[in-house]
């Protein structure tokens, strides 16, 4: 497990095709966006752990819960 958070500035500057500057706002954007999507994987997957009767959320909950909600709204089979 880690033992803090990745910096999202250099993850995003990394991952950025040119070398163009993140305003602060856009910064705290990104942060709250990856915040929420974070948030609601965590909730679908404790609803996931629920369903089979599991009182700690593992992996393969998580893994579910991602191959169901695809990126870009693609959808694809469990």
């Amino acid at each position: 497990m880690l033992n803090k958070a990745p910096k999202l500035k250099q993850t995003v500057k990394s991952k950025m095709k040119s070398n163009k500057s993140v305003r602060p706002a856009t910064e705290a954007m990104i942060e709250l966006l990856t915040l929420m999507f974070v948030s609601s994987l965590a909730e679908e997957a404790k609803a996931k752990a629920f369903e089979e009767k599991s009182a700690t959320i593992r992996a393969q909950h998580l893994r579910a819960v991602s191959k169901v909600s695809g990126v870009n709204g693609d959808v694809r089979s469990a």
